[in-house]
């Protein structure tokens, strides 16, 4: 057996390391507080804002498993410097543009550098450190990740309050030239040759089968289910996804290994995780409008107001490995998945009369849900693979959880989209202004602000507080189902798997 010698330089890379991915943590949620600002500078309807979250993580979750191989293949290092200047281009790319077309192009690109960064950041730990000491190295990467959450809501509403909405990407300029300097100077060049080779029509298959079907779920709410176009990119989407599976089944290597979902516990926790995703993101997704337009908040007290969230969810980093070890990871992925569902189900009975104290108070339980079902659940799922499968088992976990929280972001917003605009009241306007109105409640607060209506203003706030109480129980019966399907099929595991410590343990948030 090789005797490891540690790097000397270790820890000072890993500095690196934490700067790229503190820079990629404040992106994950700026854009949740700038969504509706931009929305109304740039006149963006909702399925507009859908796109502007949704570019970034349907490409993220189709370049993610093929960016890891480029980094073992090509060096570890160059693709995270090469990821880096990616994310700073698109970011000068977005803090310049001038219509939706342009944002929505400059996340697509910043979809690309994060893809890069992510698995690279973690897959260079295991070269870094011996087993003493990478523990540790997981966890402060993990609270480098987790610190941009809270962080990116903050510092999004003071940059919003004092600048153009431009500044939400600037910053991310200066945060990745550091990042780009420090892996230059201090990390070590790392490579697999013996990974698999990319393989780029499986590449193509992924990024254009989610694509089409964000597509169709975006547009639906607009020109109806039954529209020619929406059926077509639906049917594409099938099309395209079933080759893909069918061409990995193929593989000698595949890039995604399709037959892990043959280990019930890896499938069911892989499951769990994904609809933990699909629920967070679509409530990250809707809540930001409510605190800005119906609570009248800023854009630095709405990121303000998001925190009682991550409070919840840092007290479940700290209580869900002690749970584990007293009761089991099924007990503790069923039970955060019923709290996740309590939550969503207490906050659909929210008003436009409730105040922000009741919304604060679901959303701390909201992130205690998603911290006990979440960090378990990836666990169990990487506890179930034999060792030689772990970092292709790992990849399509991230993959499917970032599909779940585009599909959210998507199937959520396009619930609410078309709930707000049925039941808002627009009688009397002009046919342009009743138009306009219906696009999202920002919009149907400037036309009321424009037209001096108070009905409008009233109507908007109601029909868009209603059509959020319905994606909240939407949320929690996918909860529920979930909480139900680990119950009654998880596997129990060896305590000595559950309460291991892995690479992915430590929540990651969509970019909503």
């Amino acid at each position: 057996m090789d005797t490891f010698t540690p790097d000397p330089r270790r820890w000072w890379a890993l500095g690196a390391l934490v700067a790229s991915m503190l820079t990629l943590g404040f992106d994950m949620t700026i854009l949740n507080v700038a969504l509706p600002t931009m929305a109304a500078d740039l006149g963006a309807s909702t399925g507009e804002q859908q796109w502007m979250a949704d570019a970034y993580v349907v490409v993220f979750a189709a370049l993610m498993l093929p960016a890891g191989l480029l980094g073992d293949r090509f060096g570890r290092r160059r693709m995270l410097v090469v990821g880096l200047g990616v994310f700073l281009a698109a970011s000068l790319v977005g803090a310049l543009a001038d219509d939706v077309n342009w944002v929505v192009a400059a996340r697509a690109l910043m979809g690309i550098g994060g893809a890069l960064v992510t698995p690279l950041a973690l897959s260079v730990l295991p070269s870094l450190f011996g087993a003493d000491e990478r523990a540790k190295a997981v966890g402060i990467i993990s609270a480098a990740s987790a610190l941009g959450l809270p962080l990116g809501p903050i510092m999004g509403g003071w940059l919003l309050n004092h600048f153009w909405w431009g500044s939400v990407f600037l910053i991310n300029v200066p945060m990745a030239a550091i990042g780009i300097i420090a892996c230059v100077l201090l990390l070590p060049e790392t490579r697999d040759p013996a990974s698999p080779k990319v393989d780029t029509v499986s590449t193509a298959l992924t990024a254009t089968g989610l694509g089409a079907l964000i597509y169709a779920i975006i547009e639906a709410p607009t020109r109806g289910w039954t529209d020619a176009l929406v059926l077509g990119m639906i049917a594409g989407s099938v099309v395209l996804l079933t080759a893909l599976v069918l061409r990995e089944r193929r593989q000698a290597r595949p890039m995604l290994d399709m037959s892990l979902l043959a280990h019930r516990g890896f499938l069911f926790n892989t499951l769990a995780a994904t609809l933990v995703m699909f629920v967070l993101s679509g409530l990250l997704f809707v809540l930001p409008p409510y605190l800005q337009a119906v609570l009248g908040n800023d854009a630095l007290g709405t990121g303000v107001r998001l925190l009682p969230m991550m409070g919840g969810l840092l007290v479940a980093t700290r209580l869900a490995p002690l749970v584990v070890t007293r009761f089991g990871a099924r007990a503790t992925v069923s039970a955060g998945l019923v709290v996740l569902a309590f939550a969503a189900f207490l906050g659909s009975r929210t008003t436009t009369d409730s105040g922000y104290g009741f919304t604060a108070l679901w959303l701390s339980v909201t992130g205690l849900g998603f911290g006990l079902s979440l960090i378990p659940a990836m666990n169990g799922a990487l506890g179930t693979l034999p060792r030689d499968r772990a970092g292709s088992g790992s990849g399509l976990l991230t993959t499917l959880r970032q599909v779940g929280g585009a599909i959210g972001i998507a199937l959520l917003g396009s619930l609410l989209a078309s709930i707000f605009r049925d039941r808002l009241d627009v009688t009397g306007l002009p046919a342009q202004a009743a138009d306009t109105a219906g696009d999202s409640v920002i919009a149907a607060h400037l036309v009321a602000q424009k037209t001096g209506s108070a009905d409008l203003l009233a109507s908007a706030d109601s029909a868009y507080v209603h059509g959020m109480s319905v994606i909240l129980l939407v949320c929690g019966a996918a909860a529920l189902v979930a909480a139900l399907l680990a119950a009654a099929f998880l596997p129990g595991t060896p305590k000595t798997e559950e309460t291991a410590t892995t690479p992915d343990m430590a929540p990651e948030p969509a970019d909503a």
